[in-house]
């Protein structure tokens, strides 16, 4: 899955951003937007950890997500 998905689809995806990161609020996640690096330095932050750790979790997090359908009408 391509970041672009995950950012487009965000709200789709907080919450399992949240069991990943569970230090960092909802405002926290739904403030980054889907952004990456913003997501990245409020990873980095919150868990004291380096930059290329937070990108390491990010990307294996990314490789988990699979395609969020959307709601049938």
């Amino acid at each position: 899955m391509n970041w672009n998905q995950i950012e487009t689809g965000w709200t789709s995806y907080t919450a399992n951003a949240k069991q990943q990161w569970s230090k960092l609020s909802d405002e926290q996640l739904s403030g980054t937007a889907g952004k990456r690096e913003q997501l990245a330095a409020k990873v980095q932050e919150a868990y004291g950890i380096s930059k290329e750790e937070s990108e390491r979790q990010i990307s294996d997090w990314q490789g988990r997500q699979v395609e969020q359908k959307p709601a049938a009408k």
